[in-house]
């Protein structure tokens, strides 16, 4: 296996394995995502079909789609950074909280704004370690968009 074929792998696995850990995480564990949650989320999103692509598109835009979808990566791991920075109280984040209400009816809308949870983005919910999920995904998410650079660079071609 080439380098580059570790590389599309990686950027392939890595935004499936994580955000799979992400839904894992608020269905089975009830640790349900606050807005900046979601922003480290799509980054995962879009390096997943860029990272596809790269498994089926043509030669000449194997590389690029590779490098987009590690960039993507990168992207949501600053953004754990940022987002694990705030729950550490080392800088000030958002100052809105998300919730997880259900649309239906007026009365069932009601019920569920009063019932709802309030997720805060400067409490980490669950830790290990000392590092929370965002800082995991910081960990995570920039290692391996830079191990695929890394992988890209070493002029293994497609």
């Amino acid at each position: 296996m080439t380098g580059f074929d570790r590389a599309r792998w990686l950027a392939l696995l890595l935004p499936f394995g994580l955000l799979a850990g992400a839904y894992a995480s608020q269905y089975l564990g009830g640790l349900y995502p606050c807005e900046m949650c979601w922003w480290q989320r799509w980054p995962h999103f879009a390096a997943l079909p860029l990272a596809l692509g790269a498994f089926v598109g043509g030669a000449g835009m194997r590389r690029t789609l590779v490098a987009l979808a590690a960039l993507a990566i990168l992207t949501s791991g600053l953004i754990g950074g940022y987002h694990a920075g705030v729950e550490y109280g080392w800088w000030e984040g958002i100052t809105t909280c998300s919730s997880t209400i259900v649309p239906g009816s007026g009365k069932d809308v009601l019920d569920a704004i009063l019932d709802a949870p309030l997720i805060r983005c400067d409490i980490a919910p669950w830790t290990l370690f000392g590092i929370s999920l965002a800082g995991y995904n910081f960990l995570i998410s920039t290692l391996g968009a830079l191990a695929i650079f890394g992988l890209l660079r070493k002029g293994a071609s497609a």
